[in-house]
């Protein structure tokens, strides 16, 4: 019998062992997950100023082309205008001279 509680003993002294072992590793690798995330946080953070240079660039770059399909629009509409006011004008000058050569109107 003292045999068999040695054997138990021994049983149980590995088993807390093992136990401890186990507890110390997955501390461990609770420090090691910890240690990574604020790892991956710092490179992050550091990205920071570049992801917001990348977007601003980007915005930069839209609004540049925004404002020029509205300058090409602009002008545009600005040559229309002033082939229909150099119209408008040819028409109200032969009118003009309409009246003043033409004594029944």
């Amino acid at each position: 019998m003292d045999d068999a509680l040695q054997r138990l003993l021994e049983t149980e002294k590995r088993a807390e062992e093992l136990a401890r072992q186990a507890n110390l590793e997955r501390e461990r690798m609770i420090q090691d997950a910890l240690e990574e995330a604020r790892r991956e946080e710092s490179q992050f953070e550091a990205r920071i100023p570049e992801l917001h240079a990348s977007f601003v660039e980007k915005a930069d770059a839209r609004a540049e082309q925004t404002i020029n399909e509205l300058r090409k629009r602009f002008d545009e509409r600005h040559m229309r205008l002033r082939q229909q006011a150099e119209q408008r004008e040819q028409e109200a000058l032969k009118a003009a001279l309409q009246l003043i050569t033409d004594p029944h109107l």
